[in-house]
C-alpha cells in the first residue's frame, strides 16, 4: 500500500467511524479472532460464530482477516462484522465451497453438515483469483439497536475500505437470507450482484436459502468514489478521492 492510498483510506475511514459515533455507535476494529470469539460466545441470543472466523477450527488471524464491531453508549455489543481474504488461485469458489462447506453453512441448518452444498449461482464458477469473504454481518434490533436507521451502508462501507487497500482482492463476496436480499438489503450494502441460491442436503432437500452477493475490483473501487449517504441531513460524507501530483524541485 503507497503512503497515499493508506492516507486515503484512513480519512475515508475516519469520516464514517466519525458520522456513526455522533450517532451513537462506537466502533472498534480488530485482528485477535480469539477476542473476538469471547464477544461472540457471549451472545446467547445469536446462532453460534461462523466456523468461517472461529479460531477453534480456522487458521484466521491479522495475515488474512479482520473484525469489525459496534458498541452503543452502554458499552453493549450492538454490530459485527468480518473479512476473510481467501487464496482461490487455480480453483473457483465452487470448487473451493465443495471442499470447506462447513465453514459455510449455518449452524444447525443441516441434519448431515458432510452430504450438505451450495449450488445454482453462476457466480461459483466465475469468482476466483483473491477472494474476500465478508461475514458475521449483524446489527442489533430493539430499542438499544440500530436496525432499520440506515446504519448498514456506512458500516459495509468500512469493511470495504478496508479490504480493497489492505489486500486488492479480485472479488469480495457474501451470503444473504433470500427473504433479506428480496428486501434490497445485498443494495443497500453496496454489492452489485445478487444470485439465487439453495442449500441441499442429504435427501436433496433444501436445508438453507441464500443468495450470493458479490462484486468485483473495479465495482469496488467505483463504489467507494461515490460519497456515501450521512445518517442526518441531507448531506454526503466527504470521500477522499484525489490523487497526489509530484512536487516540483526547484534547484
Amino acid at each position: 500500500m503507497s503512503a497515499f492510498t493508506l492516507y486515503r483510506t484512513i480519512i475515508n475511514v475516519a469520516n464514517v467511524v466519525q458520522e456513526l459515533e455522533t450517532a451513537g455507535m462506537r466502533i472498534e476494529i480488530g485482528d485477535d479472532f480469539a477476542a473476538y470469539r469471547l464477544l461472540r460466545n457471549a451472545q446467547k441470543d445469536r446462532p453460534i460464530i461462523y466456523p468461517m472466523f472461529d479460531v477453534a477450527c480456522s487458521y484466521v488471524d491479522k495475515s488474512n482477516a479482520f473484525w469489525i464491531c459496534g458498541f452503543n453508549d452502554k458499552d453493549e455489543l450492538v454490530h459485527t462484522q468480518a473479512m476473510r481474504l481467501l487464496d482461490l488461485s487455480g480453483m473457483t469458489l465452487g470448487q473451493h465451497m465443495n471442499i470447506h462447506r462447513h465453514k459455510y453453512i449455518t449452524p444447525n441448518s443441516t441434519p448431515d453438515p458432510d452430504r450438505t452444498f451450495y449450488a445454482r449461482p453462476q457466480a461459483l464458477g466465475k469468482i476466483t483469483g483473491r477472494v474476500c469473504y465478508h461475514g458475521e454481518f449483524w446489527i442489533k434490533d430493539g430499542e438499544d439497536g440500530n436496525r432499520k436507521q440506515g446504519f448498514s451502508p456506512l458500516l459495509a462501507r468500512i469493511a470495504f475500505e478496508m479490504a480493497l487497500n489492505t489486500w486488492a482482492p479480485n472479488y469480495v463476496f457474501g451470503f444473504v437470507q433470500t427473504r433479506l436480499a428480496s428486501k434490497g438489503m445485498p443494495f443497500r450494502y453496496g454489492y452489485t450482484h445478487c444470485e439465487p441460491g439453495s442449500w441441499y442436503g442429504p435427501d436433496a432437500q433444501i436445508t438453507d436459502e441464500d443468495c450470493i452477493v458479490y462484486m468485483n475490483t473495479k465495482e469496488m473501487v467505483h463504489l467507494l468514489k461515490t460519497p456515501a449517504q450521512a445518517l442526518s441531513e441531507e448531506r454526503e460524507i466527504p470521500t477522499l478521492r484525489s490523487t497526489v501530483q509530484p512536487l516540483s524541485v526547484v534547484a
